[in-house]
């Protein structure tokens, strides 16, 4: 079991187990163990905690960096009705809230992201991470929909990226075509200090070019 960063820059609940007596190795197994021995510690720590059912991890942080093009915007739109899950708002500097809890129904960990407005309700978007699919993980962020991600290092950089959309029916799931795919969807977990990470959000779409570009920096120290 590979140790845990101290409990104090983590809050963890709603469980009888701390954070730190668990091992996870779902993430590792699914790289080369070449390429996992690349990332930082602070990386295979962090993706390396088992919580207990119903605790949870909690990371704060503030945007960096928020691009989000005509055709992205009208497309961050759309998908709200199915839960918003594309930023809806250019703001640098808004605070930003990720909560990682482990969801023992499902084997997988439900992520929740909070992104403060200046005005209004901050904007919440709701994820499961799924140990499952062609690729062993697939992200569904409701309403039947989902999607199949690799997994990969680059330049010590931990790189997950879209590989097929499906639309799940009970126990069918349907793969969506091209033309109604948002395009290849890639995020990335960089380590900038031990107690710092940054955080990058990048869709592309083949035909309307870069749709959304966001970068958070988030801070374990804070909590």
């Amino acid at each position: 079991m590979k140790p845990a960063l101290s409990d104090t820059h983590h809050a963890a609940l709603g469980s009888p187990h701390k954070t730190s007596d668990l091992g996870d190795l779902r993430f590792c197994a699914l790289l080369p163990s070449e390429a996992w021995a690349n990332l930082p510690l602070p990386v295979r720590r962090r993706f390396s905690k088992r919580l207990g059912n119903g605790a949870s991890v909690i990371y704060a942080g503030r945007v960096t960096a928020i691009e989000i093009s005509n055709p992205g915007r009208i497309l961050a739109q759309v998908l709200r009705l199915i839960g918003a899950p594309l930023p809806l708002a250019c703001k640098l500097g808004a605070a930003s809230v990720v909560t990682v809890t482990e969801d023992a129904a499902s084997g997988g960990q439900n992520w929740t992201r909070l992104f403060a407005h200046e005005r209004g309700f901050p904007q919440i978007i709701h994820s499961v991470k799924r140990f499952s699919g062609p690729t062993g993980l697939e992200e569904y962020v409701g309403f039947g929909v989902s999607m199949s991600l690799a997994i990969c290092v680059e330049d010590g950089t931990l790189v997950f990226r879209s590989t097929r959309y499906c639309l799940a029916l009970r126990n069918w799931r349907l793969p969506l075509p091209s033309w109604l795919c948002p395009g290849t969807l890639t995020v990335s977990h960089k380590e900038i200090t031990p107690v710092k990470f940054l955080f990058t959000l990048h869709l592309e779409h083949g035909i309307f070019g870069n749709l959304v570009h966001q970068e958070v920096l988030y801070d374990e120290a804070q909590l």
